[in-house]
């Protein structure tokens, strides 16, 4: 928890601030002409995702889901209503609109329908007091909302290994392949992850442990 908690403001400290700024000058993703309230829908997207990334930390903290329900249960909704459905929505927009070219911007209106979608289960098992299967698709959401510090951390690898094929004479071109690949790669990956994780936990899991679906 402590590793999870210090990556997350790490990259929460480095991504939020030049949004918060409403300066579009400042963006890290250059808003591309002509497209109106294309900033203010990557501003929601940012700092909803942000809200997201802080209370889904708290969301997967066994001691706070055993010793206090209630506050798992209000953090749960804080996640879902003011982290992961404004920023999905506002990035389904960023997405129609994506500067990197069409191959990015369609990863992104995969994921955050995708999103959205696996959270959705999450809420309805838990309404349903399904805790077992809530828990998974609660992984699943997890994994997505994750997705970005991975998205970050393969930036490096990703564009080093282009330039090493490539050469480094046409940035366009490396930015056309790389930022697909990264986008893409990204959120699959950390989504097959979750997945493995699961896979492992029902094949150990005893059938007792089965019966809280």
């Amino acid at each position: 928890m402590l590793a999870l908690t210090l990556t997350a403001l790490a990259f929460l400290a480095f991504s939020l601030p030049p949004y918060l700024s409403l300066d579009p000058a400042r963006s890290r993703v250059p808003p591309p002409p002509g497209v109106p309230g294309y900033f203010a829908a990557l501003v929601v997207h940012v700092t909803c995702g942000a809200v997201a990334m802080a209370t889904c930390c708290l969301q997967i903290w066994p001691w706070l889901r055993r010793r206090s329900p209630a506050v798992h249960r209000l953090v749960g909704r804080v996640y879902v209503l003011a982290g992961v459905v404004p920023s999905a929505l506002a990035g389904i927009y960023v997405a129609c609109h994506s500067p990197f070219g069409p191959l990015t911007g369609a990863s992104s209106l995969v994921l955050a329908p995708l999103w959205l979608t696996v959270t959705t289960m999450a809420v309805l098992r838990a309404r349903q007091r399904r805790l077992g299967a809530h828990r998974r698709w609660a992984i699943r959401s997890f994994a997505l909302t994750m997705s970005i510090v991975l998205n970050r951390l393969l930036v490096v690898p990703v564009f080093v290994t282009l330039y090493l094929l490539f050469g480094g004479d046409d940035e366009a071109r490396l930015q056309q392949i790389g930022a697909p690949i990264v986008a893409w790669s990204s959120w699959i990956v950390a989504l097959s992850l979750a997945e493995r994780h699961l896979r492992r936990e029902a094949r150990s899991s005893r059938p007792d442990a089965r019966a809280l679906d």
